[in-house]
């Protein structure tokens, strides 16, 4: 289950902000409770989508349906805006990730345009103006549509590696809290954890367990920077067997204690 708490109402923020408490907020292995649309308008990086790594510059749309594993780069450079829309949109999705290149001045402008009058209306006080947002959602919803197939023609096919990884990365999402590991997914998947690693290195270039305790510890930073759950708990909570096994791997991925991790926060 998707494991965010965001706000039900859609809601435009700078890329940048996302990153303000700091980057393990976006760089991280994570998914989202509600679709977000990623608009990059300056600069260049990596994002890592179901486990398939590719680059993204400016005028690149990046579309992420709700419980899709997803992590990003936003370095000093990067700008552009993220739209989330809220659980229980109300407008017709894409029900898969779609990465876009826009390359069509028109199209660009279009979008532009339409993610202005978004925020134009949220941040209006007129009459309606709730309702004149959603509407301009609804078409965002089109332009989205529209893309996606124009984008189709064009991409690759998703081979054998990449639609395995994209399993393991929706089979990690729903079992990472139990403790699960590597060897349990893998044979639940049908695979050695040989060859589901050597997939993850090809498709990302980081092994499955490299996946696996990115997600784990980036939802134990979430906990311990927004609740006051015992170390000891949130450890539990995220299938660590022990108190010093949670503190050893969370250690070993942030460089910090989870306790000294929280005082920073």
């Amino acid at each position: 289950m998707p494991s965010t708490t965001e706000s039900p109402k859609f809601r435009l923020v700078a890329i940048p902000r996302l990153a303000a408490g700091g980057r393990w907020r976006v760089e991280a292995m994570r998914s989202l409770s509600e679709a977000c649309f990623l608009w990059f308008t300056k600069g260049q990086g990596r994002i890592t989508i179901a486990g398939v790594t590719r680059g993204y510059t400016a005028h690149n749309g990046i579309f992420i349906p709700p419980g899709v594993m997803h992590g990003f780069e936003v370095g000093p450079q990067v700008f552009g805006t993220a739209l989330f829309f809220g659980r229980n949109c109300p407008i017709i999705l894409p029900s898969t990730p779609l990465h876009l290149r826009i390359r069509e001045v028109h199209a660009q402008q279009e979008l532009n345009v339409t993610l202005d009058a978004i925020q134009r209306e949220l941040d209006s006080t007129v009459p309606a103006h709730d309702r004149a947002a959603e509407h301009y959602l609804g078409l965002l919803g089109v332009w989205l549509e529209r893309q996606g197939l124009k984008s189709q023609a064009d991409a690759p096919r998703p081979d054998a590696t990449w639609r395995l990884v994209a399993r393991y990365t929706s089979l990690m999402e729903k079992e990472f809290r139990k403790g699960a590991g590597v060897g349990d997914l893998a044979a639940a998947l049908g695979v050695t954890p040989t060859h589901l690693t050597r997939c993850c290195q090809q498709t990302c270039g980081r092994s499955a367990i490299e996946l696996l305790q990115d997600r784990r510890i980036f939802e134990a930073r979430k906990m311990l920077s927004e609740t006051s759950l015992p170390v000891g708990r949130i450890g539990t909570e995220l299938g660590f067997t022990s108190a010093a096994y949670f503190t050893r791997a969370f250690q070993h991925r942030t460089g910090s204690s989870p306790t000294a991790f929280r005082r920073s926060q």
